[in-house]
């Protein structure tokens, strides 16, 4: 099926909502391709985010992140990779992000999770080479199917080539003929 590198450009988050004691909320993603798990920054409402302009009245970072309001309306711009070997071609590829709401004094909040079946990329990925989805908006949701807001992410697959002495492009492992 795909051997290669799945890259997940985890971008923003629109709509979120939580029961934070204090009303606001502190979201950050769980980023989940079976096993593998990724873990985002904690969006906090100006918390060492880059330099701001003024834009309509509303304070703006590099990013074009309304940055006052970070945690109904978080801005990551974080990229995750993931490495992909699956020879099965029945096998079902999904992406799971969690988002919770990080707490001092008690258990994060769970605050929804958004799945996107990635199978169709790797095989596209696999094909072509490489496979590139522009960042799109997913919906958010908690285990009865609620909705609970969205979440923008952009994905890339990218096939690893195996050259005829065993060294993988674009992939992990190095190989030569010495070991």
């Amino acid at each position: 099926m795909g051997k290669g590198v799945l890259e997940v450009h985890l971008v923003d988050a629109k709509g979120l909502s939580g029961n934070d004691f204090l009303g606001k909320i502190d979201p950050y993603v769980i980023v989940q391709y079976r096993s593998q798990e990724r873990k985002s920054s904690v969006a906090r409402e100006r918390n060492n985010q880059p330099p701001l302009t003024w834009t309509d009245g509303l304070m703006i970072g590099t990013a074009n992140c309304i940055i006052a309001d970070q945690g109904r309306n978080p801005c990551w711009n974080e990229v995750f990779k993931f490495q992909i070997n699956s020879s099965a071609s029945s096998a079902q590829h999904k992406l799971v992000l969690r988002i919770l709401d990080h707490d001092h004094f008690s258990s994060d909040d769970f605050l929804g999770e958004a799945t996107i079946d990635v199978t169709d990329m790797i095989s596209l990925g696999a094909e072509r080479g490489t496979y590139h989805q522009s960042a799109a908006r997913h919906s958010v949701v908690l285990p009865d199917q609620t909705y609970h807001g969205e979440i923008k992410v952009g994905i890339t697959f990218t096939a690893s080539q195996v050259q005829e002495d065993g060294e993988e492009i674009g992939g992990w492992r190095h190989r030569s003929f010495n070991q």
